[in-house]
């Protein structure tokens, strides 16, 4: 079926949270959608504004400014109504809370035009809010493919817009669990590293100076013998960020073969500790992290509201698995 969510043009102000870098090179890796080469046209053309000014490319940016971005939506995507099954949490006239399991791509794209979440969506719903776009009714905000867990999903645009600003600002409160490797020896501690895009994986991130500023703090919630159960906070919204963080302090997470956490970990242990790493890292098959709680002010009431996700059958199957330190 023919989306009916119809090409627009939309309007994005960013304030600028870096200095001394190029405006074409900041939005390209700020609104990662869409190409450095398209931002440039988008520049030369005057759809970008710096402070009310147009400007070139190779702006240099200070850090503070007010930069105006006119977007229109990709090309028009026909999107297919499909018959995912969707674990909703809690449905109401304005908002859907959903448990996403792990493996399933949030929206259509490249290489991912069906069996998405989006493909489900539309196939349960009427009405869902086109602030995001075309290929993307209704979602405020994503969860990587492998990560599992709760997510909240717009059924209008003024409920969106309510929603993206309490992600902007920070408001919204977000808790996840995961399994890293290594005891940490803190039972609680706060990560402030910057992120920046990996130097040679284009699609990875890592901790590096003239990044994005980026938070997370943690507490350890349960000790085994070689891993840790942990609850973490991230007080920023970086792409990664977890993933990066826990890495970057020398506890990747259990099962992320893109951040260190994967088999080739489980090889620096003993043979029958690293058989039995790799059979739980193989049978989870992705990285143990889940989207515990989202707590925020829902846009109708203004009243605070948690919602949790519960920790699904693979990564529970892991849990029990493992023997505690102490018993």
């Amino acid at each position: 079926m023919m989306s009916k969510y119809k090409k627009k043009m939309r309007t994005l102000s960013i304030t600028a949270d870096l200095g001394d870098v190029r405006l074409d090179k900041y939005l390209a890796e700020e609104i990662e959608l869409i190409s450095r080469s398209k931002i440039k046209k988008s520049i030369i053309g005057n759809n970008v504004l710096v402070d009310g000014e147009s400007v070139k490319p190779s702006f240099r940016l200070s850090g503070g400014e007010t930069i105006q971005v006119e977007l229109s939506d990709p090309e028009p995507m026909e999107l297919e109504s499909q018959p995912i099954s969707l674990d909703i949490i809690h449905e109401d006239e304005d908002i859907i809370m959903l448990n996403k399991p792990a493996g399933l791509v949030v929206h259509p794209g490249a290489g991912n035009r069906n069996g998405t979440l989006v493909n489900g969506l539309i196939h349960h719903f009427d009405q869902l809010s086109s602030l995001s776009g075309s290929s993307r009714p209704g979602i405020v905000h994503r969860l990587d493919k492998n990560t599992s867990g709760i997510m909240v999903v717009a059924k209008n645009d003024a409920v969106h817009a309510n929603l993206s600003e309490q992600f902007c600002s920070r408001s919204v409160k977000k808790n996840y669990l995961s399994l890293v490797w290594g005891v940490p020896e803190m039972d609680e501690r706060t990560i402030e590293l910057s992120i920046v895009r990996h130097p040679r994986e284009r699609t990875l991130f890592s901790v590096g100076e003239g990044g994005r500023a980026a938070t997370t703090t943690y507490q350890v919630l349960e000790r085994f013998e070689h891993l840790s159960l942990l609850e973490l906070s991230p007080k920023t919204g970086r792409t990664h960020q977890l993933r990066v963080h826990l890495a970057a302090i020398g506890h990747p997470i259990f099962g992320d073969e893109s951040y260190g956490g994967g088999c080739g970990k489980a090889k620096g242990f003993l043979p029958e500790v690293s058989r039995t790493m790799t059979s739980l890292i193989n049978k989870l098959g992705r990285q143990a992290l889940h989207a515990l709680s989202l707590e925020f002010c829902h846009p109708s009431t203004g009243n605070s509201h948690s919602f949790i996700a519960p920790i699904p059958q693979d990564l529970a199957a892991v849990l029990h698995a493992l023997e505690p330190e102490d018993v």
